[in-house]
């Protein structure tokens, strides 16, 4: 079982960035498949951007933060990260990392929760407009 601490959060204004990062308690971190998901207020937990295990050389994004997110993997450091940019009031949501121990590079697999194992309590995303 991996613990995952997600950490970055905060308020923002509409047009503004923040980066999010998610530490993993695991040597073997290069080994999973990596993924963000958030919860908006009301709604269901939704994809957001998912990078395979080790370099991560294939990432996906769902269509709604395509171009202006960006995840990434530091298996140095055990972190994963979600770089935001021109962030809208829609992004407002809890957003959460996930690990999975399944060696898919698929995108129709790393875009289901129920492929991820592990996860982060979650972090606050607010957007003002």
């Amino acid at each position: 079982q991996v613990q995952l601490v997600e950490s970055g959060g905060g308020l923002v204004q509409a047009g503004g960035s923040l980066r999010l990062s998610c530490a993993a308690s695991t040597r073997t971190f290069s080994s999973y498949a990596m993924g963000w998901f958030r919860q908006a207020p009301g709604k269901a937990r939704e994809f957001v951007a998912a990078l395979s295990w080790k370099s991560g050389a294939n990432s996906y994004y769902a269509d709604s933060v395509k171009g202006r997110f960006t995840a990434s993997r530091d298996n140095a450091k055990n972190t994963l990260y979600l770089q935001m940019s021109r962030l809208k009031p829609e992004d407002t949501a809890v957003y959460y990392c996930a690990a999975s121990t399944v060696a898919s590079i698929f995108k129709e697999d790393l875009e289901r929760m129920s492929m991820y194992d592990d996860w982060g309590q979650g972090t606050l995303v607010t957007v003002s407009s």
